[in-house]
C-alpha cells in the first residue's frame, strides 16, 4: 500500500514556497506532510497531500518542474527504538532508504537564516513555538 508524493523544484528565494502553498489552497489541496531541502540556488519540496492529482495539475499549470512518485507511509509506535527497528527490517531486506520525513503536519521544523528574527515575528502570531524541553511531551 503506497501513497503518491508530489515533488517540486523551486528557487531558494523568499516567497517561492508560499506561492506553491497558495496554489494548493486555491485548488483545495490539503498538505498532510512535507519535506523541503535546499541545494543552493534551488530546492526540492516533497508533499504528501489529500489530492495528489489536483496538486500536480495546479503545479503543471504554473509550469513548475514537478513529478509524482509512490512512497510508503508508516505509523510507528511512539517508543524508543521503534524507528531503528523498522529501519533494521528494511536494511535486512537489502533495501536502501533514499530519504525519509515525518508526516506530523502540525509540528514542523523550519531552518531559517535568522532564527531570532523569525522567533520575534512568530511570537505575536497564533502559532506555538516549541523549545527543546517541549519535545519530551509531544503528543502525535
Amino acid at each position: 500500500m503506497s501513497v503518491s508524493q508530489i515533488s517540486v523544484f523551486i528557487e531558494s528565494e523568499p516567497g517561492h514556497l508560499v506561492r506553491v502553498l497558495d496554489s494548493f489552497v486555491e485548488a483545495d489541496v490539503n498538505v498532510r506532510g512535507y519535506s523541503a531541502s535546499d541545494t543552493g540556488d534551488y530546492g526540492i519540496v516533497r508533499f504528501i497531500v489529500d489530492n495528489p492529482d489536483a496538486a500536480l495539475a495546479v503545479l503543471r499549470e504554473q509550469n513548475a518542474a514537478c513529478s509524482k512518485s509512490e512512497v510508503l507511509v508508516l505509523r510507528l509506535e511512539d517508543t524508543p527504538g521503534e524507528l531503528a527497528r523498522v529501519m533494521g527490517i528494511i536494511a535486512d531486506c537489502h533495501i536502501n532508504v533514499t530519504y525519509s520525513y515525518s508526516l506530523i503536519s502540525t509540528y514542523i521544523v523550519l531552518s531559517v537564516n535568522d532564527v531570532a528574527a523569525a522567533e520575534r515575528m512568530l511570537e505575536s502570531e497564533p502559532v506555538e513555538l516549541l523549545g527543546q524541553d517541549d519535545l519530551a511531551h509531544l503528543v502525535a
